[in-house]
């Protein structure tokens, strides 16, 4: 992704309602997955962008981040986690059955090759090691937002599905989430796409995401991080994104 791009992703994972009802949810379910107070995981993150995500990560043990630019492992590093590398996705440079955990949060969307991604985090997977993973849904959803962070493609859950048993690695949770507000999301994307469609592409636009009032984007960010009681128990079938967890 470009420069500015990563800029923005600093800028508004603290407050965009997106990022923080994500991050609700993925780590409410890592922490029934793991076990809350575990800190003594060896963990890596592929694709950490801005670094985000490496400091809830770090409660569960060692964290090391993986971005294939330069320009977002400087974040990370000011944010006081220096064990960051560049690299691809594709060829993770790490030996062999090296960690506990690997997470790919709204990552193999971006590679190319999804499947050659996968195989790499199997190699460096410890045996019976856990894997997160965050995708887009639908490719008919598919759009402007989607070209400026350079997504190849978004998925379903038999796609994302097959992907994992593929590369040998077996779900324990496959769900959609972000369903609560997918009645408003589904519209919204729908109409932008048509006026793409007759119009074109709006020229020179570069911002990520549209910003809400905070009251706003407060209540969008309850109503999504409201989701991780019910998933907890059950998957929902249809959402504007996928989780799956995975052992190896």
């Amino acid at each position: 992704m470009e420069t500015h791009i990563y800029d923005q992703f600093a800028a508004l994972e603290q407050r965009h309602f997106w990022f923080r009802g994500r991050r609700a949810i993925f780590f409410d379910l890592l922490a029934r997955e793991l076990g809350e107070r575990r800190e003594d995981l060896a963990i890596l993150e592929v694709g950490c962008g801005p670094g985000g995500m490496l400091e809830p990560l770090a409660r569960f043990g060692a964290v090391c981040g993986l971005d294939i630019a330069h320009d977002a492992l400087r974040y990370c590093k000011h944010r006081g986690f220096p064990r960051v590398a560049t690299g691809s996705g594709t060829e993770l440079p790490f030996a062999d059955a090296s960690f506990d955990v690997v997470a790919l949060f709204d990552a193999i969307e971006h590679i190319e090759d999804d499947r050659a991604a996968l195989a790499e985090v199997r190699r460096i997977l410890k045996p019976g090691g856990l894997v997160f993973i965050s995708v887009p849904a639908y490719q008919f959803l598919y759009s402007q937002n989607d070209r400026l962070v350079h997504h190849q493609r978004r998925y379903t859950r038999g796609q994302l599905e097959r992907l994992l048993r593929g590369e040998r690695l077996t779900p324990r949770k496959l769900t959609y989430f972000n369903t609560f507000l997918f009645p408003l999301i589904l519209p919204a994307v729908m109409v932008l796409k048509l006026k793409e469609r007759l119009f074109g592409l709006p020229r020179g636009q570069t911002n990520l995401s549209h910003e809400f009032a905070k009251p706003i984007n407060g209540l969008f960010a309850w109503a999504m991080s409201a989701e991780r009681w019910l998933l907890r128990h059950m998957d929902f079938p249809f959402g504007h994104s996928l989780i799956a967890i995975a052992r190896g």
